[in-house]
């Protein structure tokens, strides 16, 4: 049986997502500005924040790729990777890089696995770029890549988006650009999970509510 948004669990149960209902300033944060979102008109945007060195985002993604995997289709999912440190920028040119080469659906939990498995620190160019070589790319072609214009300037449109979502560390989901959780006001990684299931349900009321409001 595949994991289902816990929401959808509820409602099945017919049990009240009250049960589960999230305090604002306690288990989220409301960001003062929203930033403007990346998801097709009415729907919403989920946005997970993350280092591959990250030993929380790396438990966080045996839960978090399921839920993915279920998400309905007015809810589009985005991965950020965050710029807080020398690393954490090698990294992120690491998975723009491997977006630009097609290969980052393959490489995304690999490249985790390869860090906290394998004690890869993955760093280098050269080590980025024999790592991509086993999906199908020549090391030529990803270190290419790893330096080119496209990918700097999305690891840069990365940090400006860490600004304005105030982030102060990893993993976080930001929903509707608007609500930030973290494990620190979640209290667990599992219930970053069970609150962005609820936010995307009041957004979506939201977003139906102004459309009839029309």
């Amino acid at each position: 049986m595949k994991w289902k948004p816990l929401l959808t669990l509820v409602a099945g149960l017919g049990l009240s997502a009250s049960v589960f209902a999230a305090e604002a300033g306690k288990d989220y944060q409301v960001l003062d500005e929203p930033v403007k979102t990346d998801a097709p008109a009415g729907n919403v945007e989920v946005v997970e924040a993350f280092w591959y060195g990250c030993p929380h985002c790396y438990k966080l993604e045996s839960s978090l790729e399921p839920w993915v995997d279920e998400l309905p289709s007015d809810v589009t999912f985005n991965r950020l990777p965050a710029t807080m440190g020398q690393d954490w920028v090698k990294h992120a040119y690491a998975f723009y890089a491997a977006k630009d080469l097609g290969i980052l659906d393959e490489t995304h939990k690999a490249f985790f696995d390869a860090i906290h498995q394998d004690h890869q620190r993955l760093t280098d160019p050269d080590d980025i770029a024999k790592f991509y070589s086993d999906y199908g790319v020549s090391e030529e072609d990803a270190k290419k890549s790893l330096t080119s214009f496209g990918v700097k300037s999305q690891v840069n449109q990365a940090h400006a988006q860490m600004r304005a979502y105030k982030i102060m560390g990893v993993p976080a989901l930001i929903v509707d650009g608007r609500y930030v959780i973290s494990p620190s006001t979640a209290g667990s990684l599992q219930n970053m999970l069970k609150i962005t299931d609820e936010l995307v349900e009041q957004v979506r009321e939201e977003k139906a509510g102004s459309k009839d409001a029309a």
